[in-house]
């Protein structure tokens, strides 16, 4: 029988990688895409196949997806959207380029390979896509406004997509993460350094009293923070079970957060929020 496919992206570290190996240790033959070819050889190192795919540059989108139907003869089983990065700053500190950047990549370059990969599991008459979404996408964080943005966006994308794949044999989900150990902080820091001015900030205080310290100190981890694995298992019931939920949440304060959102009003929920 041939092997379950499934094309991962953002498959340099943390859950990504994770996602990988885990999936590959039940028998699926993974396509590991990262988006800079250092990370790319050293998944293929590990015995993976690894296309460049780089969600803002829809040339590799394309060339790496034809990589990936030239080797399984024009099928595959699931698409799991995970590549993404932060852009910490106020929001009144944000340049308009700032956010085209970050939607280009966390937006629309995963509607780009969503697009092209759904003619594919239409012919061959099935197919999962998940999105790796987060806690973010449902309640909104200070310091976080570009990744909240795009994290709502890809919440409406994919519950629209879901709905509309109702009349098809695709499905589609959503993990909502909290927090799990990844370089997500760490990878944030040249995009802040890039596109945030905060010295010349209305709240420059404020950026040194929290910001900073949260974004370049390593303080260990954060509370209620789980492995990569946690993600992995929740995906794996996504993928191989027969009727998977439309939505897992990963972490307590996802739960939390989802029930706060139902239960409370705005300025309650405001008020919870506003506390970090």
């Amino acid at each position: 029988m041939t092997a379950r496919s499934i094309l991962i992206t953002g498959c340099s570290s943390g859950i990504g990688l994770d996602a990988a190996r885990g999936l590959r240790d039940r028998g699926w033959r993974v396509f590991a895409a990262c988006r800079k070819p250092g990370d790319c050889a050293a998944r293929s190192a590990e015995g993976f196949e690894a296309p460049r795919m780089d969600y803002a540059d829809p040339g590799s989108l394309e060339s790496g997806l034809a990589e990936v139907l030239n080797a399984t003869g024009g099928r595959l089983d699931a698409l799991f959207n995970n590549g993404a990065f932060a852009t910490p700053g106020a929001v009144e500190d944000l340049p308009a380029d700032a956010l085209r950047a970050i939607f280009e990549t966390n937006v629309f370059g995963w509607h780009d390979l969503t697009c092209r990969v759904i003619p594919v599991m239409r012919a061959q008459g099935h197919g999962r896509i998940v999105n790796h979404s987060s806690v973010l996408g449902m309640v909104t964080m200070p310091w976080r406004g570009a990744y909240n943005a795009t994290k709502f966006a890809t919440e409406g994308l994919t519950d629209t997509l879901r709905i509309e794949m109702r009349d098809t044999p695709i499905r589609v989900i959503t993990l909502n993460t909290g927090p799990v150990t990844s370089m997500i902080r760490q990878n944030s820091i040249p995009h802040f350094e890039r596109w945030v001015n905060w010295k010349a900030s209305a709240r420059a205080a404020q950026y040194e009293a929290q910001l900073l310290k949260r974004l370049y100190e390593d303080r260990g981890p954060d509370a209620f923070e789980l492995p990569p694995g946690a993600v992995t298992k929740k995906l794996i019931h996504a993928l191989e079970s027969r009727r998977p939920r439309a939505r897992y949440y990963i972490t307590t304060p996802t739960y939390l957060m989802g029930a706060a959102r139902r239960l409370l009003p705005t300025r309650g929920l405001d008020w919870l929020l506003s506390r970090g």
